[in-house]
């Protein structure tokens, strides 16, 4: 207990009593002045969450993060499998070029994106927004992909050729299982943080690609709307808390 102590004291002051104040705030009522919410609690902002007219973009964000998981995945997992496979004593070197990015502003690459986009006639498009959103969190992909390839028994692979079994065959009933609990975890890591990024929207797209998230940084900026921000964030964090609870019944499944 003793060892849990800092770790829970950790999450009990930037995790628990945040999201609590969120939640309080998604049930106040909203205040043009100073204060920005005030008594008395009402539901208000839950029934304009839960309008008709949010569905599209909550709609939108579920597609946004759902296309980036699919493209992170297809895109990382050749790229894992060449590292922990082909890449020899430049693995920890290819390694490194995937990490690359992290060493500057997430902010600073979309907007780079930006600049390289104003020209095209692609910028402000659902394209630009998951394109942007693919480039950012395809790390995110990459690396448990990469352990669940390394720790794979390549022995396997090469029974179910001895066996008469072809590539494709070989894949899906060999590789696929092997690196499934690397894909869940990519899956997770990478649909997570699309669906309540907000700069990449803002940055990439328009009116017309606004996600939760950008609509919940315009409810605590200009908006001046704490209560509806509050309440679409706690419906964000409830479709996320579904999506890992669903998640790991599969994982554990696979396991």
């Amino acid at each position: 207990m003793l060892v849990l102590g800092p770790a829970g004291v950790w999450l009990a002051v930037f995790f628990l009593a945040p999201m609590a104040l969120v939640a309080q705030y998604s049930f106040a009522t909203r205040d043009l002045g100073i204060l920005r919410v005030v008594l008395p609690w009402t539901t208000q902002a839950y029934r304009s969450v839960l309008d008709p007219a949010f569905l599209p973009i909550f709609g939108r964000t579920v597609l946004y993060a759902g296309l980036t998981t699919v493209i992170c995945l297809l895109l990382g997992f050749p790229l894992a499998w060449f590292i922990a496979r082909h890449g020899g004593r430049w693995r920890l070197v290819l390694l490194a070029a995937v990490l690359i990015p992290f060493w500057s502003s997430f902010l600073a690459r979309i907007y780079a994106w930006k600049a390289l986009l104003d020209d095209t006639g692609f910028l402000f498009t659902d394209g630009a927004v998951i394109l942007g959103l693919s480039y950012g969190f395809l790390p995110f992909m990459v690396l448990p992909l990469y352990v669940a390839c390394e720790r794979m028994d390549y022995r396997q692979v090469e029974a179910s050729y001895d066996l008469g079994h072809g590539r494709l065959s070989t894949f899906w009933h060999v590789v696929l299982p092997g690196v499934a609990p690397g894909v869940l975890a990519g899956s997770l890591l990478v649909f997570v943080p699309a669906a309540g990024d907000f700069v990449t929207p803002k940055l990439l797209g328009g009116v017309d690609q606004s996600t939760f998230g950008s609509v919940i940084d315009d409810q605590f900026r200009g908006g001046n709307n704490w209560p509806l921000g509050s309440a679409m964030a706690v419906v964000l964090l409830g479709l996320v808390v579904i999506v890992l609870i669903v998640r790991g019944k599969r994982g554990e499944d696979v396991l």
